[in-house]
């Protein structure tokens, strides 16, 4: 077998299954195990307990699927169609009766549509060569995925700690092919970030506590995902009205302007029912704060978004509503729900409402 040929054959094959781009690395990630050790000591994990549980896993490829020798990276682009997205999504985040929504997940669930790609991609490699050992990730295992990207040169570690492309920014998703075949490793990207520090200054939590470390725990994406339990009433402010994650520090980033628009079909952004009438984008969070728990599931169904629950959702909203100008529909909304079943629910809805006192 002709490992360099083979090589040049995945890039082709990796291109037809709509990948932006691809890279290979070694796996020997030991350079980057202090680190990790360091930011799980710190306890900036938060409740996000599998990482300490996986503990070096993680940066032990081979520990993970036994035989694996490289990691074969993958992107595929996520940015709005729309040259004037980022100006787009400075509105939205301004319009504090709307719901803000990270860009990622305005479409289906990346974890299925990359695993998915990657899964035909290692099947035409099967097809190519016969069996070989591999196994498929997308933000789904203990892995480091942008660690592994940048070793095989897909961009470098911004100080945001996410993968920045200089000819594509960082609003891609990466995928991951664990492989046992020894095939020629890419070289790293140099880093571009320079004095810039935008996405530090920007955050609204202030979660980048220094370049290149972030503590999740302050993190609006963590806190309106990864946490299942009350959001401190010290960051309930600065979420403002971002519902599912945050996107500030990529905004900001002066590398965006080069993102590529997303041209996987299931990565556009997706209506929210079947007649098609507007994305989560355009909706006002009144009336997603009515949405009961069949509304939530059956309009977030195939989203990333579903993964977090009728009631965190709805807690998620009354922050946002407690952060939304006031009015009397804005109080009468949040009324409405001042007697929820759940606690959870009920805490946040007490919160907003003392916030328009």
């Amino acid at each position: 077998m002709d490992l360099s040929k083979l090589g040049l054959a995945i890039r082709d094959w990796s291109r037809a299954c709509g990948f932006a781009s691809i890279g290979v690395a070694d796996v020997d990630l030991s350079d980057a195990e202090p680190g990790l050790l360091a930011w799980l000591d710190a306890g900036m994990h938060g409740t996000m307990d599998y990482m300490e549980r996986h503990g070096l896993r993680r940066a032990r490829p081979a520990e993970l699927v036994p035989g694996t020798v490289r990691a074969v990276m993958v992107s595929a682009d996520y940015a709005p169609d729309d040259p004037d997205w980022i100006e787009s999504a400075w509105r939205t985040l301004e319009a504090t009766e709307r719901a803000y929504v990270a860009r990622y997940a305005l479409g289906r669930d990346y974890h299925k549509v990359v695993r998915g790609r990657l899964q035909r991609l290692a099947d035409q490699i099967s097809g190519a060569i016969g069996p070989f050992g591999y196994r498929v990730f997308c933000d789904s295992a203990p892995v480091m995925e942008v660690e592994l990207a940048k070793r095989a040169g897909l961009g470098w570690r911004g100080k945001n700690t996410l993968l920045i492309h200089p000819q594509r920014g960082s609003t891609f998703f990466l995928g991951t092919l664990y492989v046992d075949l020894e095939l020629p490793v890419d070289a790293p990207t140099e880093e571009h970030c320079g004095t810039c520090a935008r996405c530090l200054d920007i955050c609204p939590t202030q979660a980048i506590v220094a370049p290149y470390r972030l503590d999740a725990r302050r993190c609006v994406s963590y806190l309106t995902i990864e946490l299942k339990g009350s959001i401190p009433e010290d960051l309930r402010r600065p979420i403002g009205n971002r519902i599912f994650g945050c996107d500030d520090c990529q905004l900001v980033c002066p590398w965006n302007k080069f993102a590529r628009r997303v041209e996987i079909p299931d990565l556009q952004p997706r209506p929210l029912d079947p007649a098609g009438a507007g994305g989560l984008d355009t909706s006002q969070l009144i009336d997603l704060f009515r949405w009961g728990p069949s509304d939530f599931n059956d309009r977030t169904a195939g989203t990333a978004i579903r993964r977090i629950g009728h009631e965190r959702w709805l807690r998620n909203v009354a922050v946002a509503l407690g952060n939304a100008s006031k009015s009397d529909e804005v109080i009468t909304a949040l009324a409405s729900r001042a007697d929820d079943p759940s606690e959870l629910v009920r805490e946040h809805v007490t919160w907003a409402l003392l916030s328009h006192q």
